[in-house]
């Protein structure tokens, strides 16, 4: 589905200024309104509860990310119309965790070379000690995407293809703007993101709402203190227009999961995008 993005409301998002610099100035003169008050005592704390989320499971609460390959297979692999590259693409996976994503495109694309941050030191100890890690392959790095430059740690207009997988949905929309500048700094001027999350009227959120857990409109607090947004197509695609992106593909799915031992049925709902940098050619997927 191809999305024609329409202006957001003050009330969604503040316009964006240009620049990483401005928009970090800017983003707190519209705070969240919701039930539990301001987001900013969850933000500030974020690294702490997803501490000890990672302190708790380990590795051990995603699955590998397989599908990933299914679905974007192109936009990793090295290979130009049949004929191979001799340099493989360059991945930024931002909010790596535990390298759910990571691992298994390393495995499967020999010759791709990624970059993962993530703001939780614990997530980062548990890349470092995988026993798949390669020092050679992978650059893991402890970053706050929406307040450290990562151009500091990552050479400008340098990375092919930026993956944010469940990771949008867990930092204040009011931040999403900056993190989106941050990442056009070290993006190809031909380059893509990929996006992975959670949808409006998904399970969660509806588990979330009965429980009074909401902080503002369609973001969220779970009882561990790590907090959940749902993205629309039009929120989703709006955000990445006004960063300067130009949205390539956006679909909801939704799939119906039953838990016979609990009898409850739950709809999930996720979202999926492709957005393109400077509005360059990017290669075809296929349908997501």
């Amino acid at each position: 589905m191809r999305a024609s993005p329409t202006p957001l409301s003050s009330s969604h998002l503040h316009p964006l200024l240009g620049s990483f610099a401005a928009a970090r100035r800017l983003h707190c003169r519209y705070p969240p309104q919701g039930n539990l008050g301001s987001d900013d005592h969850y933000q500030n704390n974020a690294t702490k509860y997803w501490d000890k989320f990672y302190k708790r499971h380990q590795n051990k609460f995603f699955k590998d990310r397989h599908y990933l390959e299914k679905d974007w297979g192109a936009y990793f692999s090295d290979d130009h119309c049949g004929t191979s590259s001799t340099n493989g693409k360059v991945l930024l996976e931002v909010g790596c965790g535990a390298g759910n994503t990571i691992f298994p495109l390393v495995a499967a694309y020999p010759k791709l070379y990624v970059h993962a941050c993530d703001f939780s030191p614990l997530a980062i100890e548990l890349v470092k000690s995988n026993v798949d890690f390669r020092g050679d392959r992978v650059n893991a790095f402890v970053c706050d995407v929406a307040n450290d430059d990562l151009s500091d740690k990552i050479k400008p207009s340098s990375v092919d293809v930026i993956t944010l997988i469940f990771m949008l949905s867990a930092v204040s929309p009011n931040k999403m703007p900056l993190i989106l500048q941050n990442l056009k700094k070290v993006l190809k001027p031909h380059g893509v993101v990929l996006v992975r999350d959670y949808a409006i009227g998904d399970f969660a959120q509806v588990k979330l709402r009965d429980r009074n857990q909401k902080i503002s409109e369609n973001f969220y607090v779970r009882r561990d203190g790590t907090c959940s947004f749902y993205f629309s197509e039009d929120f989703l695609s709006n955000l990445f227009s006004r960063a300067g992106f130009t949205t390539v593909d956006v679909n909801i799915y939704c799939k119906q999961i039953e838990n016979r031992s609990r009898n409850v049925t739950m709809n999930r709902r996720w979202i999926r995008a492709i957005f393109s940098n400077f509005g360059c050619n990017v290669p075809d997927a296929g349908p997501i």
